[in-house]
């Protein structure tokens, strides 16, 4: 193929693509589930939080099951103005008391849920909700609801196994 043939056709391709991208320009929130065995979705979630806080955007942390002990992604992202709710019982298996640490899930899901209605913040990160869901602590159509509500721009973000 000659030069000018594959400039010919990259040329259509470059329009294509721009038709595509001119037409993408929805600016919406999305729903990011890191799931699965083994180590790293808590990780990665805090670094799409810690990358959005970069740009300027306005992001919320609920913690399920982690505990109220320091950590490095608080210690981080708590002083650019990053809002964290904590449940405070700790691991669930630990505290072994079904009443409590459903009580304890229903007081920050409340935050969760103010969280995923204001229109302010641009991303919420939810780590281990699955877990919530799973224990049956949190009913999943609630959990759908609230994420159904949410603001068009808001982005969330789903950690647990």
């Amino acid at each position: 193929m000659s030069d000018e043939r594959y400039q010919q056709r990259q040329q259509r391709v470059k329009e294509k693509v721009d038709a595509r991208v001119a037409q993408a320009q929805d600016e919406r929130g999305i729903i990011i589930v890191f799931t699965g065995n083994g180590k790293g979705k808590t990780t990665a979630a805090f670094g799409t939080a810690t990358r959005a806080v970069g740009h300027g955007k306005k992001v919320g942390v609920v913690q399920f099951i982690k505990g109220t002990w320091p950590n490095g992604e608080r210690n981080l992202l708590e002083p650019h103005g990053v809002e964290f709710q904590v449940m405070a019982t700790g691991f669930t298996w630990d505290t072994q008391n079904r009443e409590s640490d459903t009580a304890a899930c229903r007081e920050v899901w409340q935050h969760a849920k103010r969280m995923l209605a204001d229109s302010s913040l641009d991303m919420v990160l939810l780590d281990e909700l699955t877990y919530m869901v799973a224990y049956d602590y949190l009913p999943l159509e609630e959990v759908v609801q609230a994420l159904n509500e949410r603001p068009h721009q808001q982005t969330v973000i789903i950690t647990g196994r």
